[in-house]
């Protein structure tokens, strides 16, 4: 028999179900619900919730500043092995005048110094299937093993023109075997009596005429080595680790500091900084450079070849490719020209 309230709901609310017979109004309690199937989540997955920024962060390396600071030059090629850089010498004596007297002589001494190169590799490689996994993160993953190469490659150029290469003619700008030896800082106040760094656990120790005393005395020292050529319009470059170059911010008591009495007494005098030049054992070393005597150049970093990039190889599902280099290491033909200061 069919209940009685689907009529009244026909009627009252023109809801018709005329298949329906009866309902009930049992309730299951919940305990009485069949158990899920699936497994119990109140979210979804964590990585449909990610975003992956597309730009991505390049890790920073420290600078290549040893080509800047002495300048560079190409010698050679990837086949040389030894240059020689000839070197010659005006020598001569006079005697006292007469009509019959033929004392006195001159002549040219000439000199053959060499250099031997060093060549260096490093190898790039990619696979078939590592590309195209690296493309579902937007990465140009071939791209980015030869731009790693390059890095690579200069920043060992850049080693072996400050150290040269050890086993061969091949030296640094700071190991030279024909450089002077390096001065020692002079007294500090805060240390009476007795040599001391510029600055000392991170804080400037010296006052701004003691640091500007110590830039003096390698500028003297140059002027004696060079026998008067270098004065004091010469363009020079004073080179020191970066933390050095903080010192020269440090001001006198008529609020002038080191960098300003360096421009009005060195105007061609010029600051560069490379971390080469820290020294946590000895104390920092600073280099006053001139960049050139009576036209001719104090020296330079050389290389053979910058970069070759030699012929891609195909594996059955990968690829790689060999880079090169080579290095003369820094050539310097006037080391009078190079005064340094160890422990500032």
């Amino acid at each position: 028999m069919r209940n009685s309230d689907f009529d009244q709901l026909e009627r009252t609310f023109g809801i018709v179900m005329p298949e329906v017979l009866d309902y009930t109004t049992n309730l299951l309690a919940m305990d009485a619900q069949p158990p899920l199937v699936t497994t119990s989540n109140a979210g979804i997955p964590a990585w449909l919730a990610n975003y992956i920024d597309p730009d991505f962060v390049q890790i920073l390396v420290t600078p290549s500043k040893a080509a800047q600071i002495l300048g560079e030059a190409k010698k050679g090629d990837w086949t040389t092995l030894t240059a020689t850089f000839p070197v010659i010498e005006s020598t001569g004596e006079v005697s006292s005048y007469g009509d019959y007297n033929e004392n006195g002589s001159v002549s040219a001494n000439a000199d053959f110094p060499q250099r031997q190169s060093y060549h260096y590799q490093t190898m790039t490689q990619w696979g078939e299937r590592q590309l195209e996994m690296s493309a579902l993160a937007k990465i140009d993953y071939v791209a980015r093993v030869n731009i790693a190469s390059a890095i690579v490659l200069d920043k060992f150029q850049n080693n072996t023109y400050f150290f040269g290469v050890a086993g061969l003619q091949n030296y640094g700008l700071l190991n030279d075997p024909r450089l002077s030896p390096s001065l020692a800082p002079g007294v500090k106040a805060f240390n009476a009596g007795a040599s001391g760094p510029w600055i000392t656990n991170g804080a400037v120790t010296a006052t701004a005429n003691e640091i500007y005393t110590d830039i003096q005395t390698l500028f003297n020292e140059l002027v004696l080595q060079s026998g008067g050529l270098i004065e004091m319009d010469t363009k020079m470059t004073l080179a020191m680790a970066p933390s050095s170059s903080v010192a020269l911010t440090t001001t006198n008591t008529y609020n002038v500091n080191v960098t300003d009495m360096l421009k009005k007494n060195f105007p061609a005098m010029r600051v560069d900084t490379a971390v080469q030049y820290q020294n946590a054992a000895g104390g920092n070393l600073v280099q006053l450079i001139a960049d050139a005597v009576e036209g001719q150049k104090t020296g330079y970093c050389a290389f053979t070849e910058k970069l070759r990039a030699h012929g891609i190889v195909r594996e059955t599902s990968s690829f790689k490719q060999k880079k090169s280099q080579g290095s003369w290491g820094s050539v310097i033909f006037q080391p009078f020209a190079i005064a340094s200061m160890l422990g500032v």
